[in-house]
């Protein structure tokens, strides 16, 4: 199948799916390949709710940090917090859902070439009673082996009763995860991007909220009932399109429902779970490694990611928009717009995520001071945390190669070991960096480790690129990639020398920042970076269209 031009008539409806009218079916629209100016209009959505969610997720910090500190409390709730966080990359952002969207979208060919019956709603039935007895029985196990798990993460933690109380009360929101990912995957597969990208607004308010209602009484514990809380927020928000979508086409009886089921097998999805559990793992490593430093180093680095990573986050709303497509594009067969479509997301997400990480390492002590300190979070927290975020960053361009080239591996919709194998490869190297650095560098050495091992599993990612998934050209990515990373080089040096010139946060982040984004697109236009003409088009695009756009 080429692809066509938009036509004049198509629209898009107001639960953000592109609309052909057509006197063959009402459902042709599944068949029209999406424009570049819906690709735009859905990834500005899908950004924009990110970026209130990122923000409410450092409300959410910053409230964690004035409330109880960076002390032995706080490392308490954050052993917890590896259950939402395993939860997310296995049910939400990785694992489940490179299962479920290959699936759906093989599901929607199938109805849109005249399948029997319904094969949407046959996957469903197929699939969502199962999943949800595992969600539960995931769930219940936390709860059960809570303080093995406790003492496994985090041998060295002086209060192993707090982290267990609130490891038990984090494990509820698995559940709520799981139901959440499920309907985030059906709903971006039918192209409904909204009520998917609002779903960690909704997230961090329940946590929020309950920290300042329960803090004073149950402490940090009332943090982990936020997650609980949160996690049953997330499937509520979506529940409404999940509705609207489930009745756009009334589905005949068929005889049988295991044909349409086959399109995700148990294999496929163990694949996918195994390569999220096995990234996750990062977590693990990082932070059994920081349990045996003094009180507050498991807190130093957490504060360090979650700022840290907002570019990633950033970065990765395209691919989060177009990995549906993609998947759709190797559905009907058509391997060169799929191609096409990850060489211009690995350009334009690389471009986003070197702008940010370099902004992070000229102003990180500025971020943090800004952000954090304040209350029971000191001036010797934020100089240890700023110096964490910025050896965190140098790894954010490989933790976004992965982002992208992992949804690649998968898109086809079939079942592949190789991104376990080679994130197998770069978690090994990962602990034996951390245990190797850890030592000499504390916290900057777990944060190194975790940089060359997400390196190294980028690096083996891109190497097994290929027929059975997207044949994309290596050597023209890896230029690409070569002129943006000397672009933010470049920014980063001349941002940090600016910063350093005020004394206060305010003044400085901001000069900073307009140095870094100045020199960074100066720098990229000389050295013709692609991902830099494809966010200005992007943005021209969307500024032409936006008035046409209903999203719900």
């Amino acid at each position: 199948m080429k692809v066509t031009p938009s036509r004049p008539d198509a629209h898009a409806d107001t639960d953000g799916t592109v609309v052909v009218p057509s006197a063959r079916t009402a459902d042709t629209s599944e068949l029209t390949p999406v424009s570049g100016g819906f690709v735009a209009k859905a990834t500005l959505i899908t950004a924009a709710l990110s970026i209130v969610g990122a923000l409410l997720g450092l409300v959410r910090d910053q409230a964690l940090a004035r409330l109880f500190g960076a002390g032995s409390e706080t490392d308490a709730f954050l052993v917890a917090w590896t259950v939402p966080e395993f939860a997310s990359t296995l049910f939400i952002e990785d694992g489940l859902a490179f299962a479920l969207i290959p699936a759906f979208s093989l599901a929607l060919a199938r109805r849109a070439q005249g399948a029997p019956g319904d094969p949407v709603r046959s996957l469903v039935t197929a699939t969502l009673p199962w999943l949800s007895l595992a969600f539960v029985g995931v769930s219940a196990t936390v709860i059960g082996a809570a303080p093995y798990l406790v003492e496994a993460l985090a041998p060295g933690l002086p209060d192993p009763g707090l982290a267990v109380d609130c490891t038990r009360l984090t494990a509820l929101s698995v559940l709520g995860f799981g139901l959440a990912g499920y309907c985030s995957a059906a709903l971006r597969a039918h192209r409904t991007f909204l009520a998917p990208a609002a779903i960690y607004v909704a997230y961090n308010a329940g946590i929020i909220t309950a920290m300042f209602v329960l803090g004073g009484q149950w402490g940090v514990r009332s943090a982990a009932v936020g997650v609980a809380v949160g996690g049953g927020l997330m499937v509520a928000i979506q529940l409404p399109s999940v509705w609207r979508q489930s009745r756009r086409r009334a589905a005949p009886r068929i005889a049988s429902v295991e044909a349409p089921g086959q399109s995700m097998t148990l294999a496929m999805v163990a694949t996918v779970l195994l390569f999220a559990l096995c990234r996750q793992s990062q977590v693990l490593i990082e932070r059994f490694l920081a349990s045996t430093l003094p009180a507050g180093a498991i807190s130093h680095l957490n504060y360090a990611q979650k700022v840290a990573q907002i570019p990633m986050t950033l970065s990765l709303m395209l691919c989060t928009v177009t990995f549906p497509v993609v998947a759709r594009a190797l559905a009907d067969g058509d391997t060169e717009r799929a191609r096409d479509r990850v060489e211009r997301d690995l350009a334009l997400a690389a471009c986003l995520v070197l702008l940010g990480a370099a902004t992070v390492i000229a102003c990180a002590p500025q971020m943090v001071g800004l952000l954090f300190q304040r209350g029971e979070f000191t001036a010797a927290d934020t100089a240890a945390t700023a110096e964490v975020m910025r050896v965190y960053a140098l790894g954010l361009l490989s933790q976004t190669l992965v982002g992208c080239l992992v949804r690649s591996h998968f898109s086809a919709g079939r079942s592949t070991w190789y991104p376990l194998g080679a994130m197998a490869v770069g978690i090994v190297t990962t602990a034996g960096v951390g245990t190797w650095t850890v030592g000499p560098w504390g916290v900057a050495g777990i944060a190194a480790a975790n940089a060359v091992g997400i390196t190294v599993t980028a690096m083996v990612l891109l190497a097994g690129m290929g027929p059975r998934n997207v044949p994309i050209r290596t050597r023209r990515v890896l230029a690409g990639l070569g002129r943006t990373l000397c672009a933010a080089v470049g920014a980063a040096v001349a941002g940090a020398y600016t910063a350093s010139r005020f004394d206060s946060a305010v003044p400085g982040l901001a000069a900073g920042s307009l140095t870094v984004v100045a020199v960074f697109v100066l720098l990229a236009r000389a050295l013709n970076v692609q991902g830099v003409a494809s966010a200005l088009r992007s943005v021209r695009t969307v500024t032409r269209r936006l008035s046409h756009a209903r999203f719900r």
